[in-house]
């Protein structure tokens, strides 16, 4: 079997992951869309149980819910359960991407250009790794960011290492705006804060896991 490190997922609808974070993505991924959310991120933390954290949206770019972390819950953990791409016990996280989302697919640099990011990556640019300032939008592989002196760097998608936006009144004010994404949602999804819906189940899941 080819090593984890090898596998990409290339959909430029998904975000940019390798290894098992990508295996993952690739198999939740269609569940995901044919109930109306799409993957942002998809994160596996720890080694004895570990914990797979996944982060998602609508479709229509609006906030999601308590109750929808819930939905995606049992189907992501349904999926996982079949496909069981973690050996024993593990447990499973939801959440929204919330305002201050991280920036993960080509997509997310253009829906959100003209707000403040930050940018980590993992080979130097012109000596440096982190990097703040405008999203410009993406283009050939790459993001691109306008910084405070006015010069403008491109980040190549594949090597960054993590990068959100910063929570800003200008962006607070065009998260709630009418026709944005958080028209429609509950006002407790809208509300400008750092922490978005989580449901985090207590139970371990994989083989040998009890049902109730």
């Amino acid at each position: 079997m080819a090593p984890e490190a090898a596998f990409f997922v290339l959909n430029e609808d998904l975000p940019h992951l390798t290894g098992l974070d990508a295996r993952i993505a690739a198999m939740i991924a269609p569940t995901l869309a044919d109930m109306g959310f799409e993957l942002v991120r998809v994160s596996v933390l720890g080694r004895e149980t570990p914990t797979i954290q996944i982060m998602a949206d609508r479709i229509d770019g609006s906030l999601i819910a308590i109750e929808d972390c819930e939905q995606i819950s049992h189907a992501v953990g349904a999926v996982l359960d079949i496909d069981d791409p973690i050996p024993g016990a593990w447990s499973l996280e939801v959440s929204s991407a919330g305002i201050d989302r991280p920036l993960t697919r080509a997509k997310d640099w253009v829906r959100f250009a003209g707000h403040l990011a930050r940018a980590e990556v993992n080979v130097p640019i012109d000596g440096r790794r982190r990097f703040v300032g405008i999203v410009l939008g993406a283009e050939d592989g790459s993001a691109r960011m306008r910084l405070d002196d006015g010069s403008e760097v491109a980040l190549p998608l594949d090597d960054l290492r993590k990068a959100r936006l910063v929570l800003t009144d200008a962006l607070i004010e065009a998260t709630a705006a009418p026709g944005a994404e958080g028209e429609g949602s509950d006002e407790a999804e809208v509300a400008p804060r750092r922490r978005a819906p989580k449901l985090n189940p207590a139970r371990p899941r994989g083989p040998g896991r009890k049902t109730h």
